[in-house]
């Protein structure tokens, strides 16, 4: 008997009876993957950093420092990043094995090393996961997590809470777009992200992906996951916003053609921080793994030249180094002298969900 998904609701869009979808159309054609794997080969793509990649390294990294007490934001390279929040912790898409792939022997390396162990952590309340590929659900950690943190509840979209389970994780909660979880003043919410789901050549589009909004007292942080551009993002700073931090992506890009459907550009993702009110925004999901064809010193460079494009010269929109962390009160900070001289358009945003 053929799957069936067990959430299907026939009210929603981006659900199917097998699965979830995208209420965009898919960019991608049949023989699209062959010839993007084909032309990858013939170029010899991608190519290491103009330096090297121990000169990147060096440049882009540091380790983490979880000294302090403040509310503080750490990125971990990729698409993980750390919270602290009235001395709470928050992982995000901790993937901090050597490779992002279900073999310990082949797939994608990392190339700059993980700034965090699971043993540094002091503590942890919460993960968030925003879908099933390997770059963002890496087994060792989370079965490490598990071990380690067998109190942490993790919050997943709709269809990955069986899979954790296996893995040893004991408090576990799905959701789906737009649905919410509080504790206290904390306030978890799953948001829509143009992408796909895939962990074995089985299970396509049969659990959920998304971006997540964190609420606290002086935060409002959305963090988009692996998306593609899309006009339906920007119901999400209607609803939610204003926002006064964001995680935006802005690698595994290139080739367009090819990528366009499930990873922004910078420019699209400059195009997606002014729409939203250009807060403080951290550039993600590059650094760490070459997923695509550009070179991984290539996406700093080209948001800078998609800020210069776009007629932006403010700093809130900056890469931060693999490790590096900055206090929310100074990111609140930042983003209201940043707004003394640029229009926030989310003013008067809707603040429901």
């Amino acid at each position: 008997m053929a799957w069936q998904n067990p959430w299907f609701d026939a009210l929603l869009a981006h659900h199917t009876p097998e699965g979830f979808r995208n209420p965009e159309e898919d960019s991608r054609r049949p023989g699209d993957l062959q010839r993007w794997r084909r032309e990858r080969k013939q170029q010899n793509l991608p190519k290491p950093p103009a330096l090297g990649y121990q000169a990147f390294t060096e440049q882009w990294y540091q380790p983490v420092d979880l000294g302090g007490k403040d509310d503080r934001a750490w990125w971990l390279g990729h698409a993980a990043i750390l919270l602290r929040i009235n001395q709470r912790y928050t992982l995000i898409d901790p993937a901090l094995s050597s490779r992002a792939s279900p073999l310990p022997f082949a797939g994608p390396q990392r190339k700059t090393p993980a700034p965090l162990r699971v043993a540094d952590l002091p503590h942890l309340d919460y993960v968030l996961i925003s879908h099933n590929h390997y770059d963002h659900l890496d087994r060792p950690t989370v079965k490490r997590l598990a071990r380690r943190f067998p109190q942490a509840r993790f919050i997943v979209p709709l269809g990955m809470g069986a899979w954790c389970r296996k893995r040893g994780v004991r408090e576990v909660t799905e959701l789906d777009w737009w649905q919410s979880i509080a504790f206290g003043d904390l306030h978890f919410t799953a948001v829509p992200a143009r992408h796909w789901s895939m962990r074995t050549f089985w299970d396509r589009n049969r659990s959920l992906w998304c971006g997540w909004v964190v609420r606290a007292t002086g935060l409002n942080f959305w963090f988009s996951g692996d998306s593609g551009y899309s006009e339906n993002l920007k119901e999400i700073s209607q609803r939610l916003g204003p926002f006064t931090f964001a995680a935006l992506p802005i690698g595994a890009y290139a080739p367009q053609w090819f990528m366009r459907g499930q990873h922004m550009d910078p420019d699209q993702a400059v195009a997606l921080w002014q729409h939203i009110g250009r807060p403080v925004a951290l550039p993600i999901h590059w650094g760490v793994f070459e997923l695509a064809d550009e070179a991984l010193d290539e996406p700093p460079a080209a948001l800078a030249q998609a800020l210069r494009a776009a007629g932006e010269e403010q700093a809130t929109f900056s890469p931060w180094k693999i490790g590096e962390s900055r206090a929310l009160n100074a990111l609140t900070s930042e983003l209201s002298q940043a707004q003394k001289n640029v229009p926030n358009p989310c003013v008067s945003a809707i603040h429901n969900n």
